[in-house]
């Protein structure tokens, strides 16, 4: 295995596995068990959870700009594009009903940990405000436009966390059908 692609492995599995267990109750054993690596050749790759957690963060950010960018290639209009942001937790509603969102989760996970990449994780909702901001500045008054893209942000953790705790789907689609034709309120 190359060490590149071990790399990315580990970066993949811990992901995974602090998606669904959380960072505190992700051991480097468990790590290293799900790529099935020995603990000497983990530590080759990273010398720490810390470590990982911050190729975790860097790829997490890497995959959602290019997730941005595949939405702005795929939808011709902004409100089209802010959709499918908005359209997100339906994508993922096996997921965020058994887990959460996963940046949510991370983030509220590192607040309370008071670990040091917090702001680093809280740049993965950067990212999402500030293409949301874009958007809304394209359809909407420029000076609203951060405060419809929190608006945005909210609803979706808002119903991730709705989500998991009472395992309703269709309370998401309701919810996403809210959105859309609040949505239209504001294109031209």
């Amino acid at each position: 295995m190359a060490a590149v692609a071990t790399r990315e492995q580990i970066v993949a599995a811990a992901d995974r596995l602090f998606y669904h267990h959380g960072y505190e109750h992700t051991s480097f054993a468990d790590i290293a068990g799900a790529v099935g690596l020995s603990r000497g050749n983990f530590y080759y790759h990273f010398k720490s959870k810390d470590a990982i957690l911050d190729a975790v963060i860097d790829a997490r950010l890497a995959d959602t700009r290019r997730m941005l960018e595949q939405w702005e290639a795929e939808a011709s209009t902004p409100a089209g594009r802010i959709m499918r942001y908005i359209e997100i937790v339906l994508t993922n509603r096996a997921d965020i009903q058994d887990y959460g969102c996963p940046v949510g989760t991370l983030t509220t996970e590192l607040a309370k940990l008071e670990h040091a990449m917090l702001g680093q994780a809280g740049r993965l909702f950067a990212v999402f405000r500030t293409w949301l901001r874009e958007q809304f500045a394209l359809i909407g008054p420029a000076e609203q436009a951060d405060e419809l893209a929190m608006h945005v942000l909210a609803f979706s953790q808002g119903v991730a966390v709705m989500a998991n705790a009472f395992r309703d789907e269709a309370f998401i689609q309701r919810e996403v059908d809210r959105m859309r034709d609040w949505l239209h309120t504001y294109e031209k």
